[in-house]
């Protein structure tokens, strides 16, 4: 009887097999044109390094597509990113090489010469995509070739109070010719393999769009002329001026002409290959260093680990093997400063229901950080898919709620040896980041709303993230808090004294000691951390997930060694008040990477300009140095919550 299950189940994972595509991770799926089929490209949000708030495209005075404005739509992560993706006139025939005619502005009103001027002096850049690649423009700057995405709105000359607009557009596009052999093509984004697979041999040829480049111009037409023409009328092809009175100014009563030019250019990138252009790693050996600078400040806190257990082993393991009376005293003495906290040590901690919260709201934040980095740097999460990665990070955490509750009832329980509070627990955890993350969501999006930017989170999406909240993460919290009264209590080694220990007077404070450990766990992330910084708020790219993933898990070793170690030196001076110390030991890191956080914005972003932009910034750094606080401190209390409770369960205490 087990043959024929073999043989049928073989059967049909062959089947399927035979039956499906290969297919390509990062990013939409493949897409061939035929010669002369119509693509029309979109345009996203106008965004700026200088004030980080973004507009709608529409807010200026472009070209409307005949059909109107349309919205594209748009996922959770897109929307709370301030992506507005709205179709546009530009419109391009595969492979025909054209320049076109497309608009004449109405003369250009006060209010909108204002609105030109103010966002070319702010460096505003338009985002355009065609066949999800956004435009890339190159430049010379300083004898460098750099790379950018999108074009500006418009140039000022040095020493000149006169503005000009970009309106006419030089655009390259790279054309990949597909045979249709039956190669599918999967990737994982960053390199990008080609698989031999036996697809369907039956699809169709065609090309493949494999780069769009784009180059601005500013060029002054004569309105009487350019009025007569009608859209996707052919011109002359134009080459870009260098002459400031052939460029066209931003001026009241000036009618602006819009036009753009094509070419075609066969390439040979293929389609996993296409975004490597602006994935291109810069700084390899910069994270590298990072790396291998976190590998010397684990092994070195790892030795005192080391150092830790070996001398309590041995006070364990002098009750079986002989040795002199002198050396007995000796060991005795060595450690006589934690063996004397053994009634005190398992005591319940000051605000223990706010510290289970935090643990347990912790677990989530650690959770949702660890999937969401190794998906990403499997290629599940690419930069072709925009919004996906801050999409997926609210669907693990929502998820996760169940682990925040499990872990924070447990605890409690632990603490207080009855599960009675369970609920009130279960709550505090639901609600505590998720709510400090939406006072200072929303004060920021009343910023926004005044500001009028694409930025700002919708009333309906308000809806939506506060149905999330209470219909997903809060019932799973409560899950798993039920699950938490239903788990074993973790049992205690020692019992606790009736009477609290008194704690020996300092020559100095332990908060010193405290805030001085975070140093440490700074030190494996502050380079890495320069680098996401740079990708959120100078508009550069960010894929190097698998160096970000090495760098997580350096970090949470060290967090892990500096707490265990910071807790044995407690317990060695006779303080039994470890749990608090613990968690901010490795949570300390939080108010370094806030603190950096603030030497870049001085430092790294001096273009950015206003009190509204500086507030923004600040805002969510602080969110994120929450969330950092609660992910490392939570690391640090577990790892030395089991290593108190190994301590004084392995010796034992006459």
């Amino acid at each position: 009887m087990r043959m024929p299950t073999i043989y049928w189940a073989s059967l049909l994972v062959v089947l399927f097999v035979h039956a499906c595509n290969a297919f390509y991770l990062p990013g939409s799926y493949m897409h061939t044109y035929s010669n002369g089929e119509p693509i029309f490209a979109k345009v996203n949000s106008l965004t700026s390094i200088e004030t980080e708030l973004p507009f709608s495209y529409y807010s200026l005075p472009y070209c409307k597509p005949n059909g109107g404005i349309k919205k594209s739509a748009e996922n959770l992560g897109e929307l709370l990113m301030g992506d507005q993706i709205d179709n546009s006139p530009y419109r391009f025939r595969m492979n025909i090489n054209e320049s076109v005619f497309l608009c004449t502005t109405p003369p250009l009103s006060e209010h909108e010469v204002k609105l030109l001027k103010q966002r070319t002096r702010d460096l505003y850049q338009v985002n355009m995509i065609l066949d999800n690649l956004p435009a890339m423009r190159y430049a010379t700057q300083n004898g460098v070739n750099i790379q950018w995405t999108g074009f500006p709105v418009g140039y000022t000359p040095q020493n000149s109070n006169d503005d000009y607009i970009i309106n006419h557009l030089k655009f390259k596009i790279l054309v990949h010719e597909y045979e249709g052999t039956g190669v599918e093509i999967i990737g994982t984004g960053e390199e990008g393999m080609g698989v031999i697979s036996e697809a369907d041999k039956k699809k169709a040829s065609g090309f493949e769009i494999v780069g769009f480049e784009v180059v601005p111009c500013s060029v002054k037409y004569d309105p009487a002329v350019m009025s007569k023409l009608h859209v996707y009328d052919n011109i002359s092809s134009v080459n870009c001026p260098l002459d400031l009175d052939k460029s066209q100014i931003i001026r009241e009563h000036e009618r602006v002409s819009f036009t753009y030019e094509v070419e075609f250019v066969k390439s040979d990138i293929r389609w996993p290959s296409r975004w490597d252009a602006y994935l291109k790693m810069e700084g390899a050996r910069v994270h590298w260093f990072s790396i291998l600078n976190s590998l010397m400040v684990i092994f070195f806190l790892a030795g005192i680990v080391f150092v830790i257990f070996l001398r309590t082993v041995r006070r364990d393991l002098t009750r079986y093997e002989e040795l002199d009376k002198e050396s007995q005293a000796q060991m005795n003495e060595e450690l006589s400063g934690w063996k004397l906290v053994v009634g005190d040590v398992f005591r319940e901690p000051d605000c223990s229901k706010l510290l289970c919260v935090m643990v347990g709201d912790g677990v989530q934040i650690t959770g949702m950080a660890v999937v969401t980095i190794v998906f990403a740097a499997l290629g599940f999460m690419s930069p072709a898919s925009r919004g996906m990665l801050l999409t997926g990070m609210i669907i693990l955490y929502l998820f996760l709620g169940i682990a925040a509750g499990y872990v924070s009832v447990r605890l409690w329980r632990t603490m207080k040896g009855t599960s009675e509070g369970w609920r009130s627990v279960s709550w505090s955890a639901a609600c505590f980041f998720p709510g400090i993350a939406f006072v200072i969501l929303t004060v920021l999006n009343f910023i926004l709303w005044g500001s009028k930017s694409t930025g700002a989170i919708p009333i309906s999406l308000y809806f939506v993230l506060l149905a999330l909240w209470f219909c997903v993460s809060v019932p799973l919290t409560l899950l798993g808090g039920f699950l938490g009264t239903r788990a074993e209590a973790i049992q205690y080694p020692v019992r606790t004294n009736q009477i609290p220990r008194e704690i020996p007077a300092r020559k100095y404070p332990s908060w010193l000691l405290v805030l001085g450990a975070g140093t440490l766990p700074f030190g494996t992330l502050f380079i890495e951390l320069f680098f996401i910084l740079s990708s959120i708020w100078l508009g550069r790219f960010y894929y190097v997930f698998g160096f970000l993933l090495i760098v997580l898990l350096l970090l949470v070793i060290v967090c892990a060694e500096v707490s265990v170690v910071l807790t044995y030196m407690h317990l060695c001076v006779e303080d039994w008040q470890w749990c608090w110390k613990a968690f901010f030991a490795s949570g300390s890191v939080a108010l370094y990477v806030f603190l950096y956080s603030i030497n870049y914005l001085v430092f790294d972003l001096q273009s950015l300009s206003g009190p509204v932009s500086a507030i923004l910034y600040l805002g969510y750094s602080l969110l994120m140095a929450i969330a950092i606080m609660l992910s490392t401190g939570t690391i640090g209390f577990l790892m030395s919550f089991y290593f108190v409770h190994y301590l004084f369960s392995s010796v034992k205490i006459d």
